[in-house]
């Protein structure tokens, strides 16, 4: 008998010094008791580039199926995944305007990642004192400091 799949909470956010400019990432994953916390820096990105970073940082942390609940403060992550994604992909990955969908990498890579576990989105109001959210925002500032050597 196999055993049942862990659930997961994840959380993630991330943060941009100018947009594009050095970005940063902060993700936390609690599984019951245990708490991780992972950061990523990059010199020059954007804000949505590290919005989603975060997410992928805390599915790709994963080491086995897991039933995830993924809360973000981005719109662009959170619809991009429940609303936008299937449309995106049955147009060959253009947007409504016809155009290249921006960050498509990034999409693909979190799609797969989201093939491997049930995950549920969940979007909070970013700065708005929801506690993990807020970490998650200092992980990913510290990340900037850190990696744009300001620390």
């Amino acid at each position: 008998m196999s055993e049942p799949h862990p659930v997961v909470e994840i959380f993630s956010d991330g943060a941009c010094s100018g947009n594009p400019g050095p970005g940063g990432y902060g993700t936390l994953l609690r599984c019951g008791e245990h708490v991780r916390e992972i950061s990523g820096f990059d010199p020059e990105t954007t804000n949505n580039r590290m919005e989603l970073l975060g997410a992928i940082a805390g599915l790709e942390a994963l080491t086995r199926p897991c039933h995830v609940h993924l809360t973000t403060d981005s719109q662009y992550v959170c619809k991009g995944m429940t609303e936008w994604i299937h449309g995106w992909r049955k147009k060959g990955w253009k947007n409504s305007k016809k155009e290249e969908v921006a960050n498509r990498d990034l999409w693909q890579r979190l799609l797969e990642l989201c093939g491997k576990h049930q995950v549920t989105w969940h979007w909070v109001r970013g700065h708005a004192g929801h506690p993990e959210n807020e970490r998650c925002d200092e992980l990913a500032r510290q990340a900037i400091t850190k990696g744009s050597g300001l620390s």
